[in-house]
Formats: structure tokens, sequence, C-alpha cells
């Protein structure tokens, strides 16, 4: 009766749980703690273990100091009657380091899905003597089967749920941003226990969000590499970080933008249920970040159409190279947001640096950049486009982002526009073509400038000395007399040069003439420029230079000429000085350096004269 009453008592224990939570959804081990209640009241137990048959494994609860038994150490000894036989006993004992009995569970096919380990009591011992045992089994199965079936019903309708909101939210916004937080915070609902990220394909839009990634080719593992190719699903154990891995590949109707990644327990595996639920939601995710890309992408091309256009139109107009390259940093600057932008010019001398951010071009630590470019543009005329230069060269660098586009004239690259950022993976591919774009259809504009740069400076220099042409020093010396307080110029005359071509031939005047050219322009340097003036007479100018400042150069100049040329010569100067108060034109300072210079041939030669008013200085050599 003492057994009869137990069972009883047992049925209504569980009955009146079900009912008070017939509701909700509880997890079966919520019923086995009822049990555990049930089992120290009745069977004076102090310990009760539950473990549950998954993937082969018999695991116990998360709060068991029980640790996870491969189901085939324990199979060939249970037994279809009970109780266990004393091997099998023997064996649990051992394994689970407790005097023990086990409750077999099996579900509709006779197939076992948990074991219950109870304590070995003197009064469990009489009740599992008895045919109630078999009973209690039953119960147990039939409950906990019902549980179980239970909790899948409410999680796959959690699922569901969770799917339908997730697709109502990606049909409600072109947000990239959104989309991505709202599959996150999806995962973290519905996988609380595991961490979760997604790596994103680098042609995505720059991100800062927490839990994204750019896709890495070189650091990613190999099952997320093969879940991002093939378009399946992968799985790991990953036991250098101690998880299982499953990786969801993030798949459109265009392409595949990513993989979801979730990092498990090492025991865990997934259910066809939780897979089919992440492939449906990465799938979605997939195909809104594909619409939200497509629709992005056509603004972005209306607005690079418009910033192409504005572009066309400005190099349309008479601008010089300085305005042309003012106006290109201001677009790129506002489409790319870099951190500097460079301009970099083939010259005679090396290259010309321009933009306003060419000083970092002059900086040390711009060598590397500098050699990798110009290293890049000798042997191809390839726009570079590069995600991560501290990798290409082996060494840390503070600008890893860069893109370079070559500006090609006449089949040859002439130059170079360079962008960088501090971050990796900054630019866009689409931000790549569309920067191609811009600098080829300057370069056209580009090439007339230089074209006609080369085409003035032609105009504005002698031929055969380089020094400035006349023309040109008439229209700088107006401007000055505009502009600056007073100034000096300087007509220079050679001595006896008819001898020097009569002597030794008009290539030896040429080579005299490019031997006193060149001297002038080192001598004047930034105090002014230099110009011919005409056969053998040359011409310097000096803005706001006074008459002690020009006495000084000039003497050194006549000093210097016989020690500069050879065969050695002579010059004669004439000096005339102007002031802004006293209505000087450019035409009366010619005559004034003009009738001096006639007084220093006159008077001796090899020796310079000043105009000072109706009279004139006379300066022998200095």
């Amino acid at each position: 009766m003492r057994n009869l009453q137990i069972i009883q008592n047992i049925k209504g224990y569980l009955l009146d749980f079900w009912i008070a939570h017939v509701d909700q959804s509880l997890p079966d081990t919520e019923y086995l703690h009822v049990f555990q209640m049930i089992a120290k009241q009745e069977f004076k137990m102090k310990k009760v273990e539950y473990l549950k048959l998954e993937h082969g494994l018999l695991c116990p609860l998360p709060n068991s100091n029980l640790q996870a038994l491969p189901f085939n150490s324990i199979a060939p000894y249970v037994e279809e009657t009970h109780p266990l036989s004393d091997t099998t006993v023997k064996l649990i004992n051992k394994v689970l380091k407790i005097d023990s009995d086990t409750i077999i569970l099996k579900d509709e096919k006779d197939n076992i899905f948990a074991l219950i380990i109870v304590e070995n009591t003197p009064e469990w011992q009489c009740f599992a003597s008895t045919p109630y045992v078999k009973e209690l089994e039953t119960l147990l199965s039939t409950l906990i089967l019902s549980l179980i079936s239970k909790e899948k019903n409410f999680y796959e309708a959690k699922l569901n749920r969770e799917l339908y909101e997730m697709t109502a939210i990606f049909h409600s916004t072109m947000n990239i941003n959104t989309i991505l937080e709202a599959m996150i915070q999806s995962i973290k609902r519905t996988f609380p226990q595991f961490k979760s990220k997604l790596i994103l394909s680098n042609d995505q839009d720059r991100l800062q969000i927490e839990d994204v990634e750019v896709f890495d080719y070189l650091l990613e593992r190999p099952s997320t590499i093969e879940a991002y190719v093939s378009g399946e699903i992968t799985s790991e154990e990953a036991k250098d970080i101690n998880s299982y891995l499953l990786n969801v590949p993030i798949i459109g109707k265009q392409g595949i933008y990513g993989v979801l990644q979730i990092f498990a327990s090492p025991n865990y595996h997934f259910s066809s249920k939780e897979k089919k639920f992440l492939s449906h939601l990465a799938q979605t995710s997939g195909n809104a970040l594909e619409n939200a890309k497509l629709y992005h992408q056509s603004h972005r091309l209306v607005a690079d159409l418009q910033l192409i256009n504005e572009t066309s139109q400005r190099l349309n107009m008479k601008l010089n190279k300085e305005e042309i390259i003012t106006f290109l940093t201001m677009q790129l600057k506002k489409s790319f947001l870099p951190s500097e932008i460079c301009f970099v010019f083939k010259s005679h001398d090396g290259y010309q640096y321009m933009g306003d951010t060419a000083a970092f071009f002059c900086e040390e630590n711009a060598s590397v950049y500098k050699e990798f470019i110009a290293t890049h543009f000798e042997k191809s005329m390839e726009p570079l486009f590069i995600a991560e230069f501290s990798q290409v060269v082996a060494e840390k660098t503070k600008y890893n982002s860069m893109i370079v586009v070559p500006i090609i004239i006449n089949e040859k690259v002439q130059g170079y526009c360079a962008i960088f950022h501090v971050d990796s993976y900054y630019f866009s591919f689409d931000s790549y073509k569309l920067m191609q774009s811009l600098i080829r259809h300057s370069s056209l504009a580009i090439s007339n400038i230089l074209l006609r740069e080369q085409l003035q400076e032609m105009i504005d220099r002698d031929h055969l000395t380089t020094l400035y042409a006349r023309k040109y020093l008439e229209r700088y010396i107006e401007h000055s007399m505009e502009v600056d307080d007073f100034g000096a110029f300087i007509l220079c005359d050679i001595d006896d040069f008819k001898k020097i071509n009569d002597t030794y031939g008009h290539q030896t005047g040429d080579v005299t003439l490019l031997m006193i050219a060149k001297h002038l322009q080192s001598l004047v340097e930034n105090q002014g420029i230099c110009a011919r003036w005409g056969g053998e007479e040359m011409a310097i100018y000096l803005p706001n230079k006074g008459l002690d400042e020009t006495m000084a150069l000039v003497g050194k100049i006549i000093n210097s000429i016989p020690k500069v040329t050879s065969p050695p010569v002579t010059i004669s100067s004439g000096i005339a000085l102007w002031r802004s108060d006293a209505r000087f034109t450019y035409q009366r300072v010619f005559k004034n350096a003009d009738v001096a210079l006639y007084e220093a041939k006159n008077t001796g030669k090899n020796k310079y004269c000043i105009f000072q008013g109706p009279n004139i200085n006379e300066k022998a050599d200095a």
C-alpha cells in the first residue's frame, strides 16, 4: 500500500504542477526539479541527476557537477527490464561516482532519450522492487516527452515570430546600418548564451557597428572562407577557442555579402530547425542588404554623374593648373573624405607636389609611399587600389587605405593623384571607380593646361639661355610697379662680345652667353628675375630693392663674371631705380638703365653706372 500511495502522490504532484503552468513554456528541467523535491520527500534522496541524450552524449543540467557521458559506454548494458543489471549499476556508479540506480526514459519507439540517476536509498530500493517503478518510468517518459514537444513548439513559434519581425524591419528600411543592427539583435535574442558577429565583404560601405567586421581572406578560418565561397552553412569544432563554430552565409539574389558567425559551447549542436531559421534570417537579411545597396548605389550613381558633370563643366573653363588642382582637391575631399590628398607631376628636376595636403609628401615618413608609387608607375600605367598598405610593404604605416590614379598624357604617366586614409579598407570599390573617372576626365584638361604652359614657357623664355624673354620682363615690371613701392632695373652688356664671336666662333659665343645666364640666375635666385634683353645684353629686375642692395649685387656680378667664363669676359651695367611716389613708367625705367649702361661702356667698361635723376653716378668695377 505504501508504494501505491507513493505513485499516486507523484502523479498528484506532477499533475498539479502541469495545471499551474499549462499556459507557460517551461523546459523539461523545471519538471525535474519537481521530481527532485518528490524524491527527497518520498525516497529520502539527497541527490538526483538528469542526463539528456543529445547527439550521442548524455548531457547533465548546466548546474550539475557531472560531465557529459558518452552514451555508447552505457548503452550496451542497458536492459529493457528493470532494475538494471549489476554490471550497468557498477558502470554508472564508477562513471558518476555515486551509489545510484537509473530510471530509463524512452520515447514511443522505445528509444532511450534520457536517464534519471537516483540515489540508491533503502526507500527507493523498496519501491524499485515493485511493478510501480515501470509505471513511474512510463509516467515520467510521457510527461517529459510532452514537455519537450511543447517547448519545441514554443521555440519554433519564437523563431517564426522573430523571422517575421525581422522581415518586417527589413522591408521598412533602406538603411544598411539599421538592417545589420537588427540582425545582430535578433541573433542575440534567439541565442543569448552564444557570442556572434557579422563578417561582411570588403566592398561594403564603411561601418562603425559593434560585432561587425570586414572579411579578410588572410585572417579568416577555413570553414568561414568555405561558407563565404560556397554559399553553404559550415561548422567547425574550434578547439583553439573552445567553441563550436557555425558559419551561415549572408546571401542575396546577386551574390554573397558576408558570413554570420556564431560561437556555441563545445558540446552544443544546432538542430535542423535552428539551422533553417539562421539560413532564412541570413537570406532575408542578404536580400535586404542587397536592396539597400542597390538603392544607395542608384543614389550614388546619380550623385557621381552630377559630380562628373560639374567637374567637366569646370574643367572646360579657362583655368590654370593651380585652379584645377584646387577644384579637384575640393571635389575629392567632398566625395571620399580622405585623410590626405596629393597631386604629383613630373618635372625636369624630379617631381612637383601640389594640392592642399601635398605637405604630407614632403615629410620623411612619406618616402615609403613615394617610392612604392614611383616604382609601380615605372612598370605600369594601371591605377593602385590598396586596402591594407602595411601588409604590402611589410611594415607599420600611418595610412593604410590608398587609391592612386595616374595622370596619363600622350600615353605616358605624367603624374598621379593619390588619396589616403588612416583606416584599413576605408575606400570602397565604387570610390575607386569614381576616382578613376574623375581623374581621367581631368587628364585631358590638365594635358591642355600643361601644353599651354609649355607653349607659354617657350614664349616667355629665351630658347638659348632659358632666361625670361624681354616681353615677359616688361609685363613683370609693369605688374611690380602696380603693387610694389620701389624697385631696381639692371641692364648688362658683355664687353667686346663681337671679338669673342670673331676669334672663337659663334658656338663659343653661345656657350659664353649660357655661362653668364646661369651665373646670373644663381646670384639673383629668388630676389627677382633675369631676362635676355637682346643679343649680348641681359637684364635683371629686383622688386622692392634699394640702391645699396642693388649695388652690392651688381658689384658681385661684375667681379665674378671673368672667373666663371672661358674665355674670360667682362660686363658693363646700368642701374635705374624707381619709386611709386615719383610717377615712373616702365619705359622710362628702361631708358634710364640704357643711358646708364651707355655711360658705363663709354667710360672704361667692366663697371656699372647708376642713373639718378638727370645725373649719372659712375662706379668703377667693384
